[in-house]
């Protein structure tokens, strides 16, 4: 049995004592060499005690026997153990900083020591998720402070931290881009202020004091817009304001524990806000927001005992706890659950119920491909060889021209290359809006079949969309057309999960995104996505900025989605889709040439990975990828999409193998034309290179034009070079 943990205000939770106006000094630059250090934190009233102390005296960390509850909960939290000391994701091979934090802040609640403690502190020191420039540019200080306080939560020095965190003086740049409003995430900006309390930084910083004021509603709720805009508040965003006003010494307001108290459901456990609209669901990271805050405000939920049966019925037999009744199991949801039965004094009991398993998989399943928005413009000829080459059963053209996809299953079928194309847009300059969450872009990206009348895109960045409005009019129309929308990123966690839990009950989304262009997998830099794992299929998203398919190579040959289905055709990937018989991929210089996998059920995944051969594109070594040396063209003067047209007769254009930008320009070139012959007499091929306004490249080729050749047939060899390696491979076309 766990005994009651009892909570000193936000002691238990930052293992540093918060920094109270009138009553605590704060700690000055140099003090912090004493104060930051593995053996003294400073304490509630301001002086060092030590951390022996502070674990055995404030929180009660005295180590006894576990009982058969608390077995089950470390032997769940310990499946979570990865290679290279820190704890992932159930699915996953590697570990992520978040998980690693949830699982390192259960062991604290359990009153238990991590186990190999100094792995796990390299780890969370050395595996920040966001690249060092996403320090400035929108960043995520989630992250930061979860870095921080599983440092101290281990004993160790986070005194080199300090530098960085000293820089945040105030809100940061959020680009109107993403949110119309310009609005910074708020949870990220308050846990800035956390990092600088762990720190033991004075928090003098009247920027972020007038930030924080202004998302304070009327009646105490806190949100990501000003409170000027009239809207409600969130639950968690309400919990972050009484974070954020504890840290900077501001009193809350009278009405906030009646408004979270609101919050509370007939089941017991808390849903974002009173009589939501929209997505009114209960779940564990609301009901512990909820508890922390009336904790804090000295209050109780109106209905304790309910809370406590909700909380402990989200536990599963493996030991953790699911975010949702039924739920799977995730270290997050697990840490919230025991966080919030601490605050109530409550204990965790064992498991009544298992969460619900997937179903079983029907038989005559194979496994296909398809990459969702990949180039929708430029060769036609290139792209169909290039399925042809990469084994793409699927192709998604992302914003193509009127009579692109046909041209191009046309082409396929006259050379019997087994692809199908679809619609698959990003339709950018959409902008939708919940209240009090922002205004955001990148949430329609849509796929349908093709010919479909798929409806018109709600694209105009001076008139925002409510969501209602989004979705019962664009939606609506797209899945009249049996298509369906793909949520692409958003980093404001409040705002995902209130349209993620409305597509899990009403299927506004068929799937989220993981694996992006460049070096993004949304799943690591937005972690909270995978508590969705088992209700939303995970898909690679390609995002195309191309002007021709056979520069983005690298990106087609780097990662993909599969799925499971008894054909590769339109209506059986959608179906696979509804089913989660889909997974994402990735294997490319940005994995270091590793395999990841993106979502996907235990049995989607065992069979997948069991027919390995039917779509690995890498050879006999992990860093063999396997794609087309080079793409031979016979273009006429109709061809309208094809670049070098002739002015009359044939034009040969040959695109080699050369490395892609990561908006999708030609670069170091793997390989290049060795000979040209043309019904066997040898020809001329000029190098042509196409560079843009800032002289860089931007297509590249071989020509050979043949305006006079006879009627008939005709064929163009070619001998293709590698030039690492110098071997040269054929290539022919008929003319």
């Amino acid at each position: 049995m766990i005994a009651t943990i009892q909570t000193f205000g936000n002691q238990q939770l930052h293992g540093v004592a918060s920094e109270k106006s009138g009553n605590s000094p704060g700690i000055s630059p140099g003090e912090f060499q004493t104060a930051g250090r593995a053996d003294k934190l400073p304490g509630m009233n301001g002086t060092a005690i030590s951390r022996r102390g502070l674990l055995l005296g404030a929180t009660g960390m005295i180590a006894a026997q576990p009982s058969k509850v608390e077995r089950s909960i470390t032997d769940y939290l310990e499946s979570l153990a990865r290679p290279g000391g820190g704890y992932g994701w159930e699915p996953d091979s590697h570990s992520h900083l978040t998980p690693s934090f949830a699982v390192l802040g259960c062991y604290r609640l359990l009153k238990r020591e991590a186990p190999r403690k100094q792995a796990l502190g390299a780890f969370i020191r050395e595996h920040y998720p966001m690249p060092a420039a996403r320090h400035k540019d929108r960043p995520l200080r989630r992250f930061d402070y979860e870095q921080i306080q599983s440092l101290l939560w281990l004993g160790e020095d986070v005194s080199g931290l300090r530098k960085e965190v000293e820089q945040w003086t105030g809100p940061s740049e959020f680009t109107p881009r993403y949110e119309l409003g310009g609005n910074p995430v708020f949870q990220h900006e308050v846990m800035a202020l956390l990092c600088r309390r762990l720190l033991g930084m004075r928090q003098a910083v009247p920027e972020w004091k007038s930030y924080i004021l202004a998302r304070r509603r009327a009646n105490g709720s806190f949100n990501t817009t000003p409170a000027a805009d009239g809207s409600d508040g969130h639950v968690m965003n309400t919990w972050w304001g009484l974070e954020a006003l504890d840290a900077l010494g501001e009193n809350p307001a009278a009405g906030t524990a009646d408004w979270v108290a609101a919050c509370q459901l007939a089941g017991g456990g808390f849903t974002y806000a009173p009589k939501p609209q929209l997505a009114g669901v209960d779940n564990v990271c609301y009901t512990w927001s909820a508890v922390r805050a009336l904790k804090q405000l000295g209050k109780q939920p109106g209905n304790r005992e309910a809370c406590a049966r909700y909380l402990q019925s989200l536990r599963n037999a493996d030991g953790g706890f699911g975010d949702r009744p039924g739920r799977l199991s995730n270290p997050v949801a697990t840490f919230q659950a025991l966080d919030a039965l601490a605050a109530l004094g409550a204990e965790a009991k064992p498991s009544r119920t298992a969460p619900a398993r997937p179903r079983a998989l029907p038989s005559g399943l194979s496994v296909f491909t398809m990459q969702i928005e990949a180039p929708g413009g430029g060769s036609p000829a290139d792209a169909v060889e290039m399925a042809r080459g990469l084994r793409i059963h699927l192709w998604g053209a992302k914003n193509a021209p009127a009579g692109w996809i046909a041209r191009c299953q046309e082409i396929a079928g006259r050379r019997k290359v087994p692809v199908r194309f679809f619609v698959a847009n990003e339709e950018y300059g959409t902008y939708v809006s919940l209240p009090g969450l922002g205004t955001y872009s990148h949430l329609s990206d849509i796929i349908a079949p093709p010919d479909s009348d798929f409806g018109r895109s709600m694209a105009d960045p001076k008139k925002p969309v409510p969501w209602n409005v989004f979705r019962d009019e664009r939606v609506a129309a797209l899945r009249r057309a049996q298509g369906a929308n793909v949520w692409q990123f958003n980093e404001n966690e409040e705002f995902t999960r209130v349209l993620l839990d409305e597509a899990v009950e009403r299927g506004t989304y068929i799937a989220v995104s993981s694996f992006h262009f460049g070096n993004e997998n949304f799943l690591n830099t937005q972690p909270y996505l995978m508590r969705y794992q088992d209700v939303l299929p995970f898909v690679g998203l390609q995002d195309s900025h191309a002007k021709e398919p056979w520069w983005w190579g690298d990106k087609l040959a780097g990662f993909r989605t599969v799925f499971l289905a008894k054909e590769p055709t339109w209506e059986a990937a959608t179906e696979a889709l509804r089913e989660n018989r889909v997974m994402a991929i990735r294997h490319d210089e940005v994995t270091g040439f590793k395999t990841l996998l993106g979502g996907g059920t235990p049995a989607v995944r065992r069979m997948v990975m069991e027919h390995e051969r039917e779509w690995r594109w890498w050879g006999g070594t992990p860093d063999g990828i396997l794609r087309p040396h080079a793409s031979m063209v016979a273009v006429r003067p109709g061809d309208r999409f094809e670049e070098a047209r002739p002015e009359r007769g044939v034009a040969i254009r040959v695109r080699c193998w050369r490395r892609n930008t990561n908006m999708g320009a030609p670069a170091e070139a793997i390989t290049e034309l060795a000979s040209l012959h043309v019904d066997g007499k040898p020809v001329e091929a000029e190098p042509v290179e196409i560079r843009n306004d800032r002289k860089a490249m931007s297509d590249c080729y071989y020509k050979a034009l043949l305006p006079d050749l006879p009627p008939g047939k005709h064929s163009a060899k070619a001998e293709i070079r590698v030039i690492a390696t110098g071997k040269v491979a054929p290539l022919s076309v008929e003319i």
